[in-house]
């Protein structure tokens, strides 16, 4: 096998991996609350929306660290072990505990972000300038396929049911866990890139084996690596990217929590209501596949490289505020549980939501695959701090999210991604730019990138 075919081999096997721990952990996050409130065990007293903000919230604490974990791990047990973190998170449904489900919950967050700085790492080091766009387009939309499966599951396995019984919820809770283990076992497949540094790693030509893998080398590597983290927080690039980082944060909230949410409590949507939000979960799925999909195929003969890509994203979102906006009743995402019966300038329409739904998840491709490209690009070298930096901001955003949905009606919701993506997409602008003014200078091929 070539070097460039191992590489692209590495990178499907990294997408395939995530599809397979994301359909199980996905599907899990979606379904937890409804879980949990049909369990009949009275000592469980846990909740799903707790649950999730100490998942973001550790999570956004670890990627300060998480460099430093890959750096003395290396990515690719990294990757292992946090892949079995997040089965055991799902396995604790099988058998609920509230103290068990806090516990995986503070794990799951610390696993989140040395799995994520260790894809980012090996991403990169399975790439260069001329396959960066392509790679990061073919594990988004491997990764995104997580989205269609899970959601197709339940949609099928649950449908016409009003109670969730202890049955039911082991099934299906033991054939989620089995499929992210499928996944973290598929990580052993990724073939190690013996020309690599491991983030933080200085080059050193004389190094020797025995120095390399000595407990002072890693930890000096692993200083390293929070050093490098600290020192690209401030740089003019990433200061730049973090707005664009900080709206994929906050409509990556909206799209997989409060959107669903706001389906769900239209009561004009009658019986369908419920079912409605699995279908959304679909439509959404089937816009991140399509996305990163064909962005991945055109990026080697896209001549004017990312910026098009995130002009088409954004304008697409901005649809989308616009139809939900007009098709969603403004206190559906704080509405009892009973629903609402309020109109907004439309009688709600299951096909503009739906659709709705759709335009989120291509949108939301759009940022994050030249995100990645864009990162990977210009980090090359120092890959897995960057990738920490950029799900720092993220996660952050996502639960400042999470907290103000509960509080704001959908018009101030919308108001606020509307106004951090428009400053997202100038800062994007301005970074590529520059980016393409370097390469240019160095020689190459603007439309490689």
């Amino acid at each position: 096998m070539s070097p460039e075919s191992k590489k692209l081999f590495n990178v499907i096997i990294l997408g395939v991996s995530f599809m397979f721990i994301f359909t199980a952990f996905q599907t899990c996050g979606n379904i937890a609350q409804t879980v949990i409130t049909n369990l009949n065990n009275t000592d469980f007293h846990g909740s799903g929306y707790t649950s999730m903000s100490i998942i973001y919230g550790v999570f956004s604490a670890s990627n300060l660290l998480s460099p430093s974990v890959v750096a003395i791990v290396g990515p690719q047990l990294s990757m292992v072990v946090s892949g079995i973190f997040y089965s055991l998170y799902i396995a604790v449904f099988i058998q609920p505990a509230t103290w068990a489900f806090y516990t995986a919950s503070v794990f799951i967050g610390i696993a989140a972000a040395v799995l994520w700085t260790a894809q980012g790492n090996c991403l990169t080091v399975n790439s260069d300038e001329n396959t960066i766009g392509r790679n990061s387009g073919v594990f988004w939309a491997l990764l995104q396929s997580s989205l269609f499966f899970g959601n197709l599951y339940i949609y099928f396995a649950w449908q016409g049911k009003t109670h969730i019984s202890e049955s039911d919820r082991r099934t299906v809770f033991i054939a989620l866990t089995v499929i992210s283990l499928v996944g973290t076992v598929l990580f052993f497949l990724i073939r190690k890139q013996e020309d690599t540094k491991a983030p933080g790693e200085e080059d050193s030509a004389n190094e020797t084996l025995v120095d390399s893998s000595s407990a002072q080398n890693k930890m000096t590597r692993a200083v390293a690596a929070f050093k490098k983290s600290i020192k690209l927080s401030f740089t003019k690039e990433i200061l730049l990217l973090s707005v664009t980082t900080a709206y994929t944060g906050l409509e990556l909230t909206f799209f997989s929590g409060v959107y669903g949410t706001c389906i769900g409590a239209v009561n004009r949507f009658g019986s369908e209501e419920k079912s409605l939000i699995g279908l959304s979960g679909i439509f959404i799925g089937v816009g991140e596949i399509l996305g990163g999909g064909i962005f991945g195929l055109l990026s080697k003969n896209n001549r004017f490289g990312r910026n098009p890509v995130v002009m088409l994203g954004i304008v697409v979102h901005f649809i989308a505020f616009y139809l939900i906006f007009f098709n969603m009743p403004n206190d559906a995402p704080i509405a009892p549980m009973e629903g609402t019966d309020d109109v907004a300038y439309m009688m709600p329409s299951k096909e503009v939501a739906i659709f709705c739904s759709f335009l989120l998840g291509l949108g939301d491709s759009c940022f994050n695959t030249q995100l990645l490209s864009i990162l990977g690009f210009l980090y090359s070298e120092d890959s897995a701090p960057a990738f920490a930096i950029f799900k720092f901001v993220q996660s952050i955003c996502a639960a400042v999210a999470y907290f103000y949905s509960n509080y704001f009606l959908l018009q101030w919701q919308l108001l606020i991604m509307v106004v951090v993506g428009f400053f997202g997409t100038i800062t994007f602008f301005t970074v590529e730019w520059e980016a393409a003014a370097a390469l240019v200078a160095r020689g190459s091929d603007y439309s490689s990138i």
